[in-house]
């Protein structure tokens, strides 16, 4: 049998080899740390410089949106023309066979035609720095014109509203350790807008902003179907109203055959410190129901007259008063007044129409400070050859408590196009109005307060600041307005994306 035996010095050695192992296993691990901590590390200076570097981004974004909607001026007229420079058939926009740029960044060359300073002031605007925890991130912008398009201006005849649709980029970097460069992107653009969407649209915020009671009601006719006889055939839908406050309605015969457009809920009491959408009495309805604005809406003041009218008396009573024979004439029809005689605009100071008068209008511009009707007068358009331009009457209200007065007359627009006879006031002081057989009219008075009598029939559009019908008026909105007299609308921006690189 034979016998082995081992003996402990054959194992002198191992302890140190153990050793080795465990040093080198916790080198590995501490070396693992180590890395995984610079790694967090790194990445959260990228992390922290990324998002200051779209911070720095988004500011040059803003700064050029800021730019564009209120201090650039988009070409069109004589001075900046937009036929023969511009190529609007593509998008984007073109001049000189490339995209129409404003830059500030320093990577992408501007092409915008030379029209005084516009490049330099767009540069000027959309660059700069951004404070940030440690020192501050430069930062950049450029605007690319996708598209233009211009539409008539609704107020002033023979001048345009150019819109645009611009893609925007702003650009930041950050150089050095953790090193950043970001865009972010967006479009912005004003979309046009009809300014008559609604028979009656009241500006303001608080309780009875719009009033209807003792039988008015609101419907609507279109008048591209006018056949020229008789009156339009109308609808009872599509009467809407809005108002960027309170409708108060009285009585079981008032109703709004259409929607109440407003951005106030609710329906009940109406109060300054609760203003409700609707507060109805009495069985009066809102055939269409509420629609939620999700903003209140602004109108533009229309332009002031020019030449501006004085505050003289001018009284029509059958007869040409001194010092109209350039444009003024009677005959057996009335009293005749021509624009175009003139140059196309004529200017009466405080004109009013009386003893029965039938004041027949030709196309053109009225400056007046003050318009009023008595003794039963009418105010007609003349549609003798055609006339396509309208009759725009342009009032400035001066030294006046009711600039607008028409409770004692009538106009009479027998073609029943709305958008040939405008009325525009700035101010706010108060206008009477009154409907008619022939009534078709559009009344822009975004300031003022107007109120309806006579219980006529009023065939078009009102917008003013607070309006009120208690004497059973009938408003015809236009339902053709939707596609006439059109205006820029606010702005909006959408696409927003961004991207680091």
């Amino acid at each position: 049998m034979t016998r082995y035996s081992s003996l402990r010095s054959d194992e002198r050695g191992i302890a140190m080899v153990v050793a080795l192992f465990m040093v080198l296993i916790l080198s590995v691990l501490a070396s693992s740390l180590m890395f995984v901590s610079r790694t967090e590390t790194l990445s959260s200076l990228n992390y922290k410089t990324m998002s200051q570097a779209r911070y720095g981004a988004e500011s040059g974004v803003h700064d050029a949106i800021n730019h564009l909607l209120w201090t650039y001026t988009p070409p069109g007229g004589v001075a900046d023309p937009i036929a023969g420079v511009y190529d609007t058939t593509k998008s984007p926009v073109e001049y000189n066979g490339a995209p129409v740029v404003l830059s500030s960044d320093t990577s992408y060359a501007p092409n915008y035609p030379p029209v005084g300073t516009v490049q330099a002031a767009f540069s000027g605007a959309t660059q700069g720095f951004l404070g940030v925890s440690v020192g501050s991130v430069n930062y950049s912008a450029r605007a690319t014109l996708l598209t233009m398009k211009t539409i008539p201006d609704p107020f002033i005849p023979g001048q345009s509203i150019t819109l645009q649709r611009w893609l925007v980029t702003g650009n930041s970097r950050i150089r050095g350790a953790g090193s950043a460069q970001v865009e972010v992107s967006a479009i912005i653009e004003k979309p046009p807008v009809p300014v008559y969407r609604y028979a009656a649209f009241a500006t303001d915020t608080g309780c009875d902003a719009l009033s209807f009671g003792g039988g008015a009601h609101t419907d609507s006719f279109d008048s591209s179907l006018y056949g020229g006889s008789g009156v339009p055939a109308l609808s009872t839908d599509n009467g809407n109203v809005g108002t960027n406050g309170n409708l108060t309605e009285i009585g079981n015969t008032t109703i709004i055959n259409g929607t109440l457009s407003t951005p106030r809920t609710g329906v009940g009491n109406c109060t300054s410190g609760n203003v409700s959408a609707l507060t109805s009495s009495g069985g009066a309805t809102v055939a269409g129901g509420l629609v939620q604005l999700p903003q209140t809406v602004t109108f533009p003041d229309p332009p002031p007259p020019s030449p501006m009218p004085g505050t003289t008396n001018v009284i029509l009573n059958n007869a040409c008063p001194s010092g109209t024979a350039a444009f003024c004439s009677v005959d057996a029809a009335g009293v005749h007044l021509d624009p175009s005689l003139v140059g196309g605009t004529i200017v009466m100071d405080n004109l009013t129409v009386a003893g029965g008068t039938n004041l027949i209008l030709k196309p053109g511009i009225y400056n007046v400070n003050s318009i009023g009707f008595t003794g039963n007068s009418t105010m007609t358009l003349d549609t003798s050859g055609g006339a396509t331009l309208p009759v725009i009457f342009n009032v400035q209200g001066a030294s006046t408590t009711t600039p607008i007065d028409f409770t004692g007359g009538s106009i009479s627009n027998p073609t029943y196009d709305p958008t040939k006879f405008k009325i525009l006031y700035a101010g706010d002081k108060a206008i009477k109005l009154t409907g008619g057989a022939a009534a078709a009219a559009l009344v822009y008075a975004p300031r003022s307060s107007a109120s309806f009598s006579g219980g006529g029939g009023f065939f078009g559009a009102v917008v003013s600041g607070k309006i009120t019908d208690m004497g059973g008026s009938t408003i015809h909105y236009d339902r053709n307005l939707d596609k006439k007299a059109l205006m820029a609308g606010p702005p909006t921006m959408s696409e927003f994306t961004w991207k680091s690189f």
